[in-house]
């Protein structure tokens, strides 16, 4: 078993196939699961190989002392699990998603991740227009919190052979934009595995114009709560006001 809790903040481990146990304190809670069949509209290839559950996502994770803080200040910590391995060339991934705007202001909700085990490639792009899109690749290990801040869309890539195992903070009447990803038959980029001078990252032959991509480093956000190796649901708890960004963008961005 894996421990989760010098990472995470709280009793969590995961087995070998990547489920979770929850320890004392904290309700179990029931994946949601992400099969190959859900995914083949976002795919480099839809009829490549590969398993058949790609990755589990654990909404609303918290002890239950701490739940009416979490509602106090509209917030929701959920966990995901991402598998190792590849579905033909292609890293396994998540779907991808955009954030909806926040009601009477010009922002999306942001979102906020934290990498308890493994590594992640983050790819950040900002929604289609006549410009194009901005892509963004930011690399993150365990310990690494990463900032989705307002008008990005985002997708998770598992680089590794290792699960991967990621915390986030989200306003808790959250509900994600699939469609524009889903539309496009993925993100910009693809990510597949190099053979010889092959490329790492792929174009999105539908993306026009054609996009550029950036890596840019994880960077903390103190002002935020968030500093690399301090479990993000410990600083909730203990400056919550650090987070009314992610409930108030207006205010922050």
């Amino acid at each position: 078993m894996l421990n989760l809790e010098k990472t995470s903040g709280l009793p969590l481990q995961a087995d070998q196939e990547g489920r979770l146990y929850f320890g004392k304190g904290i309700k179990e809670v029931e994946p949601a699961i992400r099969y190959k069949s859900d995914m083949q509209d976002v795919l480099l290839d839809a009829d490549a190989e590969g398993p058949r559950e790609l990755y589990y996502m654990y909404r609303d994770v918290c002890r239950e002392q701490d739940r009416e803080k979490l509602a106090q200040y509209g917030l929701r910590y959920d966990v995901t699990v991402i598998r190792p391995g590849q579905l033909g060339r292609e890293y396994i991934k998540t779907a991808g998603h955009y954030h909806p705007l926040k009601p009477g202001t010009e922002f999306t909700y942001p979102e906020v991740y934290e990498v308890l085990a493994g590594k992640a490639h983050y790819l950040l792009q900002t929604e289609p227009d006549e410009d194009g899109v901005e892509a963004i690749i930011v690399e993150a290990v365990a310990g690494d919190k990463v900032l989705i801040p307002p008008g990005y869309g985002h997708i998770t890539i598992n680089p590794s052979t290792e699960f991967l195992i990621m915390s986030n903070w989200v306003a808790a009447d959250f509900a994600s934009v699939y469609g524009p990803i889903k539309e496009l038959g993925g993100g910009a980029f693809y990510e597949i595995a190099k053979e010889g001078e092959d490329e790492q990252f792929l174009v999105n032959p539908k993306y026009r114009p054609t996009p550029r991509l950036q890596i840019q480093p994880v960077v903390d956000k103190p002002e935020f709560g968030l500093v690399r190796g301090l479990p993000m649901y410990q600083e909730f708890l203990q400056a919550p006001e650090k987070f009314k960004f992610l409930t108030a963008p207006e205010d922050y961005f």
